[in-house]
């Protein structure tokens, strides 16, 4: 019987969540590519098989709880048992409070915490039975407060108390949790939000590696990296951290 582990990173279409799913599998796990469409989850897969690892694309919605449940199932029958969860998937609906609707409100909430919730509810009982288990959390420097990101900042704040509250509750198992939160990543989300607000995507980003010590902007990779380390063996140890993966100090 195979031991090889098998992790789902949500929203792993592309961006920041391909990156950890590529990561993951040349570390030698079993990746389940998740996200809304499973068609568009080809490219990732496709890669990551390429490169001789194993992987499938499985589509489903994250806020939605029998969405998950049986997305979840389906990992456990095709790769295996999940011991591993990083929690990606994200939108934004950007607007300043008075602009903001209760939908865009609800959705990034939907997503991001309640999606978060559900996978790992659902495949927190395979970690306990195995007694080894993951889980990752993205968060993001919003978490401590960015203009037009009412309803984002309050998500990736929570998903830091929902990662320390996991850590508490499923350490006696063999599971860490921990939380990664990234300051500007290039990815096709910061393109979409230097479009928003009307200004070219390479001085939004010149813009913003100003502003960061090691005077880059990050990379997809860079979080992958991060979360290579949280999943690995050696992190047994490290449990309840959020790591603010951001090229420098924050305020």
């Amino acid at each position: 019987m195979s031991t090889q582990k098998v992790a789902i990173v949500t929203g792993a279409a592309r961006g920041i969540g391909a990156a950890v799913a590529k990561r993951l599998a040349s570390d030698g796990l079993a990746v389940a590519v998740l996200d809304l469409n499973a068609d568009s989850c080809a490219d990732t897969v496709k890669a990551i098989t390429d490169a001789g690892g194993k992987a499938v694309a499985v589509g489903a919605d994250v806020s939605n709880e029998e969405s998950v449940a049986t997305a979840v199932t389906k990992v456990a029958e095709e790769l295996g048992p999940p011991t591993v969860v990083v929690n990606n998937a994200g939108i934004t609906r950007d607007n300043l409070l008075f602009k903001m609707s209760v939908a865009d409100w609800d959705a990034v909430m939907g997503v991001h915490l309640r999606g978060a919730f559900l996978v790992t509810r659902a495949a927190q009982k395979y970690m306990v039975d195995a007694g080894w288990g993951r889980v990752v959390n993205l968060s993001s420097t919003s978490a401590l407060g960015n203009r037009g990101q009412v309803n984002y900042s309050a998500a990736k704040a929570g998903m830091q108390g929902f990662t320390k509250t996991l850590a508490i509750e499923l350490g006696k198992f063999g599971v860490t949790a921990n939380a990664i939160a990234p300051g500007f990543i290039e990815t096709e989300m910061t393109a979409a939000t230097a479009e928003r607000v009307g200004v070219p995507f390479e001085d939004f980003k010149a813009a913003a590696a100003k502003e960061i010590p090691v005077n880059r902007v990050g990379a997809p990779e860079d979080i992958a990296h991060t979360a290579s380390f949280f999943i690995s063996e050696g992190a047994g140890f490290v449990s309840g951290q959020v790591v603010y993966v951001a090229g420098g100090p924050k305020d």
